[in-house]
């Protein structure tokens, strides 16, 4: 593997410093929380720019519109909370007052997925990425550890228009360059091969890597490609990726219906209809447990990667 884990990280603490870095560089970027500025690690931001950070306490709806009255004065306000806080508690206001309007605002989601953990199917959430992707005008990025989120949330301040930026809770695999710029609506392959192509976004990217290892101990030659913009799709990557290995797997830390691996099956069928095999939570609320338990027991792990890929070479 090309890539080395340098440290393990949590991609929250990346987003606190993307923020504070976009912050220095803009005086136009503001942050709003709803209470949870010490999870979405938000504070260096406050303490730097205390004028510049709202505590908008618990009310999620009020926060999205005050984020986007804020942009209509040519502010760019982040709104920080728990991804299913975010999305499924204000997702009437998202649409009207965001995305209706092509509103300038950046939702920071935190404790995205399954891998929030302990916390439970109540604050877990699995259906995020397709409450946003079926958002006209919405990018959504969902980046791979605290490097990349440093990156993407710095991208997302210089975007103009709505940004949905989703990161985790626990710390993982700190693997990419840390000046490696993020350019949104570009995936990055992360490891050439031949035989099939494995898609991935946020946490699924390490493990397709190791999952990828795997494979070439086995002579199977594995390409792996992370999609860390979600919305828009690089669908000319996509394509390109798959005419050469004639298969896919799309790994991802979500539902079936409207994510990552939904997205790519459509591209594919409009274009290039080859086989295709998913590694993600099907269609199940999350629980309790820890993050590597959990991801273990809904089969999103490298060893699950690894068997997709033999499964969907085999029906080539």
């Amino acid at each position: 593997m090309k890539y080395t884990d340098t440290g393990k990280k949590d991609t929250r603490s990346g987003f606190g410093a993307g923020l504070l870095i976009a912050g220095k560089a803009d005086s136009r970027v503001v942050a709003l929380t709803a209470d949870l500025k010490g999870s979405l690690k938000m504070d260096a931001f406050a303490a730097e720019f205390p004028e510049r950070f709202v505590q908008c306490g618990i009310a999620e709806a009020n926060m999205v519109g005050a984020a986007a009255g804020l942009a209509i004065t040519g502010k760019i306000p982040f709104i920080g909370s728990f991804a299913e806080f975010v999305t499924g508690r204000v997702y009437d206001q998202i649409r009207q007052e965001v995305a209706y309007g092509n509103t300038n605002v950046k939702i920071a989601s935190s404790h995205a997925g399954i891998t929030l953990g302990e916390d439970g199917a109540t604050h877990q959430t699995m259906e995020d990425i397709a409450l946003m992707r079926a958002l006209p005008g919405m990018v959504v990025l969902n980046p791979c550890d605290y490097n990349q989120t440093v990156q993407a949330t710095i991208a997302a301040a210089k975007y103009e228009g709505p940004v949905y930026l989703r990161f985790g809770r626990p710390s993982v695999p700190n693997f990419t360059p840390a000046d490696e710029p993020f350019v949104i609506g570009k995936a990055i392959v992360m490891n050439e091969g031949a035989d099939v192509t494995v898609f991935a976004t946020g946490h699924t990217v390490w493990e397709a890597l190791v999952a990828a290892d795997k494979l070439q101990e086995q002579g199977i030659s594995a390409e792996v490609i992370d999609i860390a913009t979600i919305k828009p799709l690089d669908a000319e990557a996509v394509l390109k990726s798959v005419s050469k290995t004639g298969c896919a797997v799309v790994a991802e830390e979500h539902n079936l219906a409207g994510g990552l691996g939904e997205a790519i099956a459509s591209t594919l069928a409009q274009c290039c209809p080859k086989p295709l095999e998913y590694v993600n939570g099907a269609d199940r609320f999350g629980q309790s447990g820890t993050p590597a338990a959990l991801m273990e027991a809904y089969g999103i792990n490298a060893a699950a990667i690894e068997a997709a890929a033999k499964k969907v070479i085999a029906r080539k």
